[in-house]
């Protein structure tokens, strides 16, 4: 292999990577009148099996590899299982390393559905079988043109039924007549379901997979099968007549199946339904028999992040991709890997809004202020009830004069004044928060330019929070949104910060001794900045975040262990971080402010999003011990 191909499967391991094994997730399903699961465990600490590597089941992201008609490699006498038994091995050897959690046949496995063609392809999936786990469905050619799955004993069920998969962690049952299957298994720390319906499922089928899905209705389902839909050279898919009958007789009905995939036809194709819940469901061909050596094994990896909220496809060739490049032939090289529109893509997701009708997230409960003040807890405000008294309802203003209590009982109650000429919605009360906030509220701020507006959030005048300089280190942590869209004028703008210049602390450096001691800002190219002159240095060490998201809760944490400063945004420590020494903060008894930054001591715009809970600590705090724990 080449250095470049070299790269090109490293780039591909790297997209899905993660480390792990998938447990037993196959339920009894003898209440839907199936062929049950053989009992069978297994931990989240097993491993593939031959050599494979492990399969992460918390991880965010994982792979699910889609294996299309291979009719034409299992074709009487000129039958050839090799591309297949290196797709096979390909899948075996980088489970681990692309986190496959699964792959499924769409059908057509054999060209005449003879008993020697059935042999010899059943004997080539031992080298997949105990290692990934895996599911095959009738196509036409497999079962000699019947019509349904009514069809009684053949080759294919005795080689491709119900007690091949028995062994399987992930086999949930079949259908009484064999020829339908499910799968249940654990990937991204939840469970998901594979149907394998047979490419003619009778009404009794139907029943059957309704059932499966009645039994498991929080489960987010795939379905396959082998005739779905069809597609032009446009690569637009439309439902076939039999993928009419499945839609209509099972998808969009049930929510839970967002994604349908199919074989049969070519070219491959795909389109987006809505169905009855007015959600989205992905229907997609799959099919490369037409291309050179009968597509030589070609998979499809469906590469779910459930962290981007993405689904990635690429579609390749592993026996191509195995070949000493020099010696490739010209059909060999051209046929690696497709990268077209229908074969190369993304599908974006929002996996908790689309699965939310069949299994809505259970937020977390608020924690109590106790449970979230560790030693050496300065300060800590919230704006539920227990920390705002009387909050009152979403939208509510938050009136002048009001008080947030510091739950810490140090002192520092911060009080609520408009600036400048601010109306009454500059500052509202909000249900809104993080889901790992403690708290279960925020405060919406509306500051703005053109004129300056905003409301602040003070310290009294004596509160201890005003004189504190933290020189052994300390934890500033609050969690923030921005508005989506992030519309009007908003040039520079204060989140938190002391009052005062830095050159009445005697500091000469930085960029003006007019601004603050110590600020956490946000840039017009929604940059965060925290700049602080410390207690014993003169300098002003300042750090850079990238350019945060609108629309999204963030939690935002500034590290000081007393001898340099870290920000990190969602637990994750960002690149623009100082190496100057920083000890402390240059405060000069004025007071702490949440909501805007002051120049030369008087404020221009303030804040324009949501502040949820805040809290200050006197030391260096880990990621496992912030507000809301990153591990």
């Amino acid at each position: 292999m080449s250095t470049a191909d070299s790269r090109k499967n490293l780039d591909r391991r790297a997209l899905l990577q993660a480390a792990l094994v998938v447990p037993a997730a196959g339920a009894a399903a003898t209440a839907l009148d199936t062929v049950p699961a053989r009992a069978a465990t297994a931990t989240a600490a097993a491993t593939a099996g031959g050599g494979g590597g492990r399969f992460d089941t918390e991880s965010p992201r994982f792979a699910l590899a889609v294996l299309p008609d291979t009719q034409y490699l299992f074709d009487a006498d000129s039958s050839d299982p090799a591309p297949l038994r290196e797709t096979f091995r390909y899948l075996v050897s980088e489970r681990g390393e692309s986190n496959i959690a699964f792959m499924t046949h769409l059908g057509d496995v054999t060209e005449h559905g003879t008993g020697e063609e059935i042999e010899l392809a059943a004997d080539t999936f031992r080298t997949l079988h105990g290692k990934v786990p895996y599911s095959v469905l009738a196509g036409n050619h497999d079962i000699n043109g019947s019509t349904d799955d009514q069809r009684g004993d053949s080759a294919y069920l005795k080689a491709f039924g119900p007690k091949r998969y028995s062994s399987m962690p992930t086999f949930g049952g079949a259908s009484p007549d064999g020829y339908n299957s499910y799968h249940v298994l654990r990937a991204a720390g939840r469970e998901w379901l594979i149907l394998a319906l047979d490419w003619r499922v009778s009404d009794r089928g139907l029943s059957w997979a309704q059932g499966v899905l009645d039994t498991h209705p929080s489960l987010p389902a795939v379905l396959t099968t082998h005739d779905l839909a069809w597609s032009d050279d446009d690569g637009a898919a439309q439902l076939s007549d039999n993928g009419k009958r499945l839609w209509d007789g099972l998808v969009r009905g049930n929510d839970q199946i967002f994604l349908a995939l199919g074989g049969h036809y070519w070219p491959p194709g795909r389109t987006v339904l809505t169905n009855d819940a007015g959600h989205d469901v992905h229907v997609q061909i799959t099919n490369y028999q037409d291309r050179y050596y009968g597509g030589a094994g070609m998979i499809r990896m469906y590469g779910f992040d459930l962290a981007r909220g993405v689904i990635d496809v690429e579609t390749f060739s592993p026996w191509f991709l195995a070949r000493d490049p020099a010696k490739r032939t010209p059909l060999e090289a051209e046929t690696i890997e497709l990268t077209g529109p229908v074969d190369r893509f993304s599908l974006d997701i929002d996996f908790a809004e689309r699965f939310a009708g069949f299994a809505p997230a259970t937020p977390p409960a608020p924690r109590p202020a106790s449970a979230v003040m560790p030693r050496g807890t300065v300060a800590y405000w919230r704006f539920d009830s227990s920390g705002l008294p009387d909050a009152g309802r979403a939208g509510k203003p938050v009136t002048d004069g009001r008080v947030a209590r510091d739950l810490t009982g140090n002192g520092n109650d911060l009080t609520v004044r408009r600036l400048h000429t601010s109306g009454a919605d500059a500052l509202t009360w909000s249900a809104e928060h993080h889901l790992g906030q403690p708290a279960h509220a925020s405060l919406r701020f509306d500051g703005g330019k053109a004129p300056d507006r905003g409301a602040v959030l003070t310290t009294a005048a004596g509160a201890p929070l005003n004189n504190a300089t933290f020189t052994s280190g300390y934890t500033i942590e609050t969690f923030i949104k921005l508005p989506e869209p992030f519309a009007g004028d908003h040039a520079w703008m204060g989140i938190l910060s002391w009052e005062g210049r830095n050159g009445d602390a005697g500091k000469t450096t930085g960029w003006s001794p007019d601004e603050p001691t110590c600020s956490l800002n946000l840039s017009p190219e929604r940059f965060l900045q925290f700049v602080v002159y410390p207690q014993r240095q003169d300098a002003d060490p300042t750090s850079w975040s990238h350019a945060v998201p609108v629309g999204r809760w963030m939690h935002i944490a500034l590290v000081n262990d007393g001898r340099r400063t870290v920000m990190y945004v969602d637990g994750s420590k960002i690149a623009r971080n100082p190496a100057q020494k920083s000890t402390g903060i240059a405060t000069l008894g004025k007071p702490f402010v949440l909501g805007a930054t002051q120049f030369d001591e008087r404020f221009g715009q303030g804040f324009y999003g949501w502040i949820g809970d805040t809290r200050i600590v006197s030391r260096a705090l880990a990621p496992k011990d912030f507000l809301t724990p990153f591990v």
